[in-house]
């Protein structure tokens, strides 16, 4: 079990000893803390006290209310797609967070796979990686992971809410995962609701009230269809041949259980029972490639199978086993009139 799914396992509750009561309450005193430093930030921001800075082009916002997991990637690489589909020449900002070198980190590397051909600029300072996108030719900016990152101005902000763990557990960091109160919602253009169809019905009917009671905005509700599993060269396999074979599974991602859940989809049978956890943008050393073919051979898989995200990062090399990413298509499941209007609200390009 990777440390994170350990510190998971605690606040969210699930483990219920001493220990786990003591860090929950120890972090709980931290709470009020982080929450009062986001609420005066925001605050400031939306009286106008804090600057704002503009791109000089519309800029879109993809962010989210918690930390990791919510399926934010597809969403990026979807609306920048959208956008190229409809004449405009977008570029991609983020922060660059655990970058492993030159070629950016796991996330640049996927959106480079998915978005081939469009820039992007990973630096901490996001309104610097707007102006050299536009000076490279960007007529809007999609600003990855931005929303609660202010200064710079955006045209729309959608903010990505996981159904399987919408709020964090229900409290903001760190003894939950939410970045900022719920009420910061209030501040987005849409809501898409992502892996929906992981939960019941009553459980998204549920998650639409929650949401209704802090935004006006409207509702999207998604999902992520694996439609292939893509290997190191870049090829892509049929799903339907992989069924019923076993294969190793593996991650570094923010919600493990997701991809398990990805996984019983695509019909593959995990050799080990589970997925092996590692802490989310987890950087694999040739140690984890030895040991992960060291328990495939000893389990008689097939395969190690992973997410786009561990794939890009993955130590190359030749191995006895293929080594298999599950590709995943985003699917818009109820809203797709919504989607469609919010990016009219920023025009037609040129």
């Amino acid at each position: 079990m990777s440390s994170e799914s350990a510190f998971l396992d605690v606040i969210s509750g699930r483990r219920r000893d001493w220990r786990a009561h003591a860090v929950r309450a120890g972090l709980s005193l931290w709470e009020p803390i982080y929450a009062a430093g986001t609420w005066l930030r925001n605050t400031l921001f939306s009286a106008g006290l804090k600057r704002q800075h503009s791109a000089g082009v519309p800029v879109v916002s993809v962010g989210n209310i918690t930390t990791g997991g919510t399926g934010k990637t597809p969403v990026v690489a979807e609306v920048v797609n959208y956008l190229r589909q409809h004449g405009w020449k977008p570029g991609i900002a983020s922060r660059g967070y655990r970058s492993m070198d030159g070629a950016g980190n796991d996330e640049k590397r996927v959106l480079d796979l998915l978005c081939p051909g469009v820039p992007h600029i990973q630096n901490r300072d996001r309104i610097q990686a707007a102006k050299e996108l536009v000076a490279v030719g960007a007529d809007v900016i999609v600003l990855d992971d931005g929303f609660q990152h202010r200064r710079l101005k955006r045209d729309l902000d959608l903010v990505v809410i996981d159904a399987t763990n919408p709020w964090g557990y229900g409290h903001q960091l760190p003894r939950g995962l939410l970045r900022e109160s719920m009420a910061g919602l209030a501040r987005a253009d849409l809501i898409i609701i992502s892996r929906a169809d992981l939960v019941t019905a009553h459980e998204r009917e549920h998650l639409h009230q929650t949401i209704a009671r802090f935004t006006k905005a409207p509702h999207i509700v998604s999902r992520f269809i694996p439609h292939g599993l893509r290997t190191q060269a870049g090829s892509i396999e049929s799903a339907v041949e992989w069924r019923g074979r076993r294969v190793v599974a593996f991650c570094g991602i923010g919600n493990p259980a997701a991809f398990q859940s990805t996984l019983e989809r695509v019909g593959v049978a995990l050799a080990s029972h589970s997925v092996t956890a590692f802490n989310d943008h987890h950087h694999y050393t040739e140690a984890d490639r030895q040991s992960l073919l060291a328990e495939a051979e000893a389990t008689h898989a097939e395969a190690l199978v992973c997410t786009l995200k561990d794939l890009v990062k993955f130590p190359a090399g030749p191995t006895p086993l293929p080594i298999l990413a599950v590709d995943i298509a985003f699917d818009v499941v109820d809203g797709a009139a919504d989607w469609g209007a919010v990016f009219a609200r920023i025009g037609r390009p040129g």
